[in-house]
């Protein structure tokens, strides 16, 4: 690594000291332009999972992205995704709520933030996480400079999350950048009338695997109750979330009630849905 004084603050990594898991890419980098902890990328593509989505999202869109995020830090995940509106916002700023560690990976220069209007969470990024980018420091946004990016974050995980995007998207091309890596991709479904949701349930048609609870994203990693994954690939003992309190993290039933059956905990968080949609 240097740190070119032309840069400011910015480190590029050259190719050499890049994950392994970018060479697989049809372009691999060059080098990669960095801002906030390098360490980010320690791991990858082992411990790293994409959260992704439209940036038009919806209060559920933005939950759904919030709560995935934060229980993929606690489970000792790393949280990728493109600094952009909706969730990819929603995925950052959880992450980092939950203490854990997130990279940015954007197509701007990695010291333009953008949005412009996401100055505090590129902020936050650079104190508490990970900025990076392949483009130049002081670039601003050109044509093609986003696939770019997707390309770099479905490289960098084991597991890409479309949480909700219509046909036309980043993060359907995000996607389909990492099923042509070989790489898991997951999505959560959406109402079948809603056209912000429209590739998302694509995906799950074509064989994404479906993503229903917080325990269905850390099974893709092999992460089991009471299990935290390491940097280097391997399992440490962590305070275990029971299936109920993996439904009580998405928004559904509460750990203190007693005694009741799983699936009846399913029909609540269904009538309750239900009922909040017919309001």
């Amino acid at each position: 690594m240097t740190r070119p004084g032309s840069a400011g603050d910015a480190i590029w990594i050259g190719a050499p000291d890049l994950p392994a898991a970018l060479g697989e890419l049809s372009r691999r980098p060059e080098g990669l332009w960095c801002l906030g902890d390098p360490a980010g990328l320690a791991g990858a593509s082992a411990c790293h999972v994409a959260i992704v989505g439209t940036r038009e999202a919806s209060p559920y869109g933005v939950r759904v992205a919030e709560r995935l995020a934060a229980a993929a830090v606690r489970a000792g995940l790393v949280v990728v995704s493109g600094l952009a509106r909706g969730i990819d916002a929603a995925a950052h700023r959880a992450a980092l709520s939950a203490g854990g560690r997130t990279v940015g990976v954007q197509g701007t220069g990695v010291d333009v933030p953008y949005p412009a209007s996401h100055r505090a969470l590129h902020a936050a990024l650079v104190e508490r996480g990970t900025v990076l980018s392949e483009m130049e420091p002081g670039t601003t946004a050109t044509p093609g400079c986003f696939p770019r990016r997707n390309r770099l974050i479905a490289g960098l995980c084991r597991v890409t999350v479309v949480v909700e995007a219509p046909f036309k998207s980043g993060a359907i091309n995000t996607a389909t950048q990492a099923l042509e890596l070989g790489r898991v991709v997951a999505a959560v479904p959406g109402r079948i009338d809603d056209p912000s949701a429209q590739g998302s349930n694509l995906l799950i048609r074509d064989g994404a695997q479906v993503i229903s609870e917080t325990a269905d994203l850390l099974a893709l990693f092999g992460i089991g109750p009471g299990q935290r994954l390491r940097a280097d690939g391997t399992m440490e003992a962590a305070e275990s979330m029971g299936p109920r309190a993996a439904f009580a993290e998405l928004g559904g039933i509460s750990e203190e009630t007693p005694g009741t059956p799983l699936i009846e905990d399913v029909r609540a968080i269904s009538v309750a849905a239900l009922r909040r949609e017919l309001e």
